[in-house]
């Protein structure tokens, strides 16, 4: 016994750091990421550059279908992988998901494929305030 305290409580406390720092370092990382591939706009720099822009939602059908940007075309992360070569290269390319881990990851890959002008909407669809669009059915 250390300092009086039960080697099964000194092991839980060992395992809640290597838990806590096993989600920092991923957290640096994915910000990280988001630097270096994207630049994430906040929701009125979204909405002014979208106009010009390849908007796409990386959303499972089933969401987009329950709502999505006004303009924004269903491109599910999963499928990304397969379609990327739909996206022109030439064009900005403005992204969101629900929150933000998944876009940062399309970035990076389309970075990766010659794609140079990425945005990331900040908070995702869950903090979209402008128009959105659902489907009828």
């Amino acid at each position: 016994m250390i300092l009086g305290v039960s080697s099964g409580l000194l092991t839980f406390n060992i395992v809640i750091i290597v838990l806590l720092l096993a989600w920092g370092f991923s957290w640096l990382f994915q910000y990280y990421r988001r630097k270096k591939y994207a630049t994430v706009l906040d929701q009125d720099a979204f909405h002014k550059g979208m106009r010009k822009a390849q908007v796409i939602d990386l959303r499972q059908p089933n969401d987009f279908k329950k709502g999505h940007i006004l303009g924004a075309r269903s491109l599910p992360y999963i499928y990304l992988k397969q379609q990327y070569g739909e996206l022109r290269p030439d064009l900005p390319v403005y992204m969101y998901d629900q929150g933000i881990a998944i876009s940062t990851q399309a970035a990076a890959f389309l970075a990766k494929h010659g794609y140079h002008q990425l945005y990331i909407l900040k908070g995702g669809y869950n903090g979209w305030k402008g128009k959105t669009k659902k489907s009828k059915y």
